[in-house]
């Protein structure tokens, strides 16, 4: 196991030489932020990056992530050329030494939350969904109140890119993803990298858009697709840990059997009424997933990938971009090295 800590470049407020003392983290998970989705990654870039994780004596070990265009997503015409630059750009990175990159095949939306500052009882702040808020957005009126993701665009392009996914429901999401996975996973494998797919956030669909990286069924499906090394898994606990179907410590011991899970991202969640949540701390009694029986199928698998402490809470007045301060990740990373070496021993 390896203990990797997010990191989202010079914007960042928590710094690499904060991060580099917390005593379990050997290295880094990170991303360029300024290059347009679609284009190449130059090497010079990535190498950059790396040097810059380097002089803090840790180690740029898995780029989370690359994002997919969306012409690639929602199989325009224009595909070809992107899946082509994707590529090259995987090229690119191997050259560093990086070992895996993560994406995700979410149309449009990343991970979407209701609100970014939920208040707790005991003085921290954590992000909740609330299903009804989400469903309630009007994505085709530009507002502080969608997504994150959303924001990024001007309205037009956000009403165009919906506009080229009236057509595309969830099997022909699935026939997008296998073209762009029979593309690249062989330049992968070649170049030494592991793909690694993270699940969508949350698993269902949001504003009429599909998901379906969204169950067991579907990673399993996933790595099918094109029967590969390569062709990996990016197990968000929290994410996929939302759909209350899934058993999380079983689906991670069917991946390390398989050879398919080169990371896995570690959060707990606390679920509400319907299908709400909100994220907690790490510790499993604060929320409703096992965290320590998932530790105890990587120890005892002998789980040789990578591990993050995934979205923590706002604590102790830090602030930090939602999910990612350095105080409650922090005391994440304790806690699951802890179980971690106390079911080895």
């Amino acid at each position: 196991m390896k203990m990797i800590f997010r990191w989202f470049g010079d914007h960042d407020p928590v710094t690499l030489a904060k991060i580099r003392q917390i005593p379990v983290i050997k290295g880094i998970v990170s991303t360029l932020t300024d290059i347009p989705t679609g284009e190449v990654w130059p090497q010079n870039r990535v190498i950059e990056l790396k040097e810059q994780v380097e002089k803090e004596k840790l180690k740029l070990s898995v780029i989370e992530s690359i994002p997919i265009h969306e012409d690639i997503k929602s199989g325009k015409k224009s595909r070809d050329k992107y899946i082509e630059n994707y590529c090259t750009s995987i090229r690119n990175v191997s050259e560093t030494g990086v070992e895996v990159i993560v994406y995700n095949f979410m149309p449009i939306f990343d991970c979407t939350r209701s609100n970014y500052y939920h208040p707790n009882p005991d003085g921290s702040s954590s992000m909740i969904y609330e299903h009804k808020n989400v469903q309630n957005l009007n994505v085709h009126e530009k507002s502080d109140e969608l997504p994150v993701w959303a924001r990024y665009y001007k309205q037009k392009e956000l009403d165009a890119l919906l506009d080229d996914y009236k057509n595309v429901d969830e099997k022909q999401l699935w026939k997008n993803l296998q073209y762009f996975l029979e593309s690249v996973i062989p330049v992968a494998e070649e170049c030494g990298i592991k793909m690694a797919i993270h699940p969508d956030d949350p698993p269902w669909a949001i504003s009429g858009l599909p998901r379906i990286i969204n169950s067991a069924e579907a990673i399993k499906r996933v790595i099918k697709l094109v029967d590969s090394p390569a062709n990996g898994i990016s197990l968000c606990t929290g994410s996929l840990g939302a759909n209350r179907s899934v058993k999380l410590s079983e689906l991670v011991k069917y991946l390390i059997k398989k050879d398919r899970l080169p990371f896995i991202h570690i959060r707990n969640i606390k679920y509400l009424n319907g299908i709400d949540f909100k994220e907690t701390s790490h510790i499993s009694e604060k929320g409703d997933l096992d965290i320590k029986a998932i530790v105890k199928v990587l120890a005892k698998n002998d789980f040789n990938g990578f591990i993050r402490p995934d979205h923590g809470r706002q604590i102790w007045g830090e602030k930090s971009i939602p999910g990612y301060g350095l105080n409650d990740r922090a005391l994440g990373a304790m806690y699951l090295y802890g179980l971690w070496d106390a079911y080895n021993n």
